[in-house]
């Protein structure tokens, strides 16, 4: 099976669609606000020319998404597959922010199922950059089963090199965390 990092993925609340050069004035109407970039590494991302560096850089990976809510078809975020390793067989997924009026309804793990689901097909392991200082995205991927490694400076693309907590999920991990969420969701 081809690797395919950018297909539409889909499920009740969300569809992430493969970034296009079109959609910029959408993706950065949901970054604008400052708020969102309050823990990142790159607190700046909110203003339209450093935004557009970032934009740049989601292109040029070609495993970007913009993230849209499936009832109302607003953009309301983006995330990435990037740096795939076929001699370690993994990916890292990242770079991801939603609009703040997202945070805490579920839609990050909507979109993390999705993504870790379809990525699962084509390599055993998965990790994640978190920025250092980012608390709420640590406990997010904590709360996925993803388990900290280690920590690694990152060169951003176009951005200064931040240090990052560096997180792993493996198939088996993945596959064994929704087996147990399915058993307590049927309430055996």
């Amino acid at each position: 099976m081809d690797l395919n990092i950018q297909p539409i993925l889909q499920n009740e609340k969300v569809v992430l669609y493969p970034l296009k050069e079109t959609d910029f004035d959408e993706l950065y109407a949901a970054a604008s606000d400052p708020k969102i970039w309050e823990q990142h590494p790159n607190k700046d991302r909110w203003q339209k020319d450093i935004f557009q560096t970032f934009f740049d850089g989601a292109m040029q990976s070609h495993g970007a998404f913009k993230i849209v809510e499936k009832e109302t078809g607003i953009t309301i975020g983006s995330t990435r597959f990037y740096d795939y390793d076929g001699q370690k067989r993994q990916i890292f997924i990242g770079y991801t922010f939603y609009a703040t009026k997202y945070w805490g309804t579920g839609i990050n793990h909507s979109v993390k199922k999705l993504m870790l689901d379809h990525i699962f097909q084509f390599v055993p392991n998965v990790h994640f950059h978190i920025g250092a200082n980012n608390v709420r995205s640590q406990i997010a991927i904590g709360r996925l089963g993803a388990e900290k490694i280690g920590e690694q400076e990152v060169a951003y693309f176009g951005e200064p090199t931040r240090l990052n907590f560096e997180y792993s999920i493996s198939k088996e991990q993945w596959q064994t965390r929704q087996n147990f969420n399915k058993i307590n969701a049927s309430g055996i």
